[in-house]
């Protein structure tokens, strides 16, 4: 691989934590297409070498801020969540185990990299990278608000990010603390 993707997936992920301020027990939701890193159409060129450097280069960035990674699979797995289990204490467990061409390289690279994954149907994170076009957007809490990087590619794919922010109540009197935005 010429392109270094685990520095630039890891660049993305720091980038992100700082931006979002997240915190020790945030959870940041990554969906990532191998194929369109690579110039391909999404879910046709399935790159698990790939997919372990981007997990590598996020989840080394997460590990040591005490941030979880959900990885979302595929359409294949109605794009369920891998976990680590203690993330998600009593959350309702689904049966499955990520592959390449079902629930996705950077699932099964997750799955892997894990000491203890889960699957589940859903999660309410804090913040995401969508690298690809992975529509990681079910997988946020209310509300998330788009986040501008530095880096806007990895390789070919477009590389989303998203943070969340409390909802607003009350009405044209309310006052809100900004540092909440």
């Amino acid at each position: 691989m010429d392109i270094n993707y685990k520095q630039l997936a890891a660049d993305a992920a720091r980038e992100l934590c700082e931006t979002a301020h997240l915190s020790k027990g945030s959870i940041m939701v990554v969906g990532c297409s191998t194929s369109e890193i690579l110039g391909f159409h999404i879910g046709k060129n399935s790159v698990p070498e790939v997919a372990q450097a981007v997990f590598s280069g996020i989840y080394g960035v997460l590990q040591e801020r005490g941030i979880w990674l959900a990885a979302q699979c595929c359409e294949h797995l109605n794009r369920s969540i891998i976990i680590e289990r203690a993330a998600v204490p009593g959350a309702d467990i689904v049966n499955v185990v990520p592959q390449p061409k079902a629930g996705g390289s950077f699932a099964t690279a997750a799955y892997h990299g894990f000491s203890d994954p889960v699957a589940v149907e859903e999660i309410r994170a804090d913040a995401g990278l969508d690298i690809g076009g992975t529509l990681i957007g079910m997988h946020l809490k209310k509300v998330a608000v788009p986040v501008r990087l530095k880096l806007d590619h990895i390789g070919s794919a477009i590389l989303l990010a998203a943070r969340v922010r409390p909802k607003f109540v009350g009405g044209c009197r309310a006052v809100y603390d900004e540092r909440l935005y």
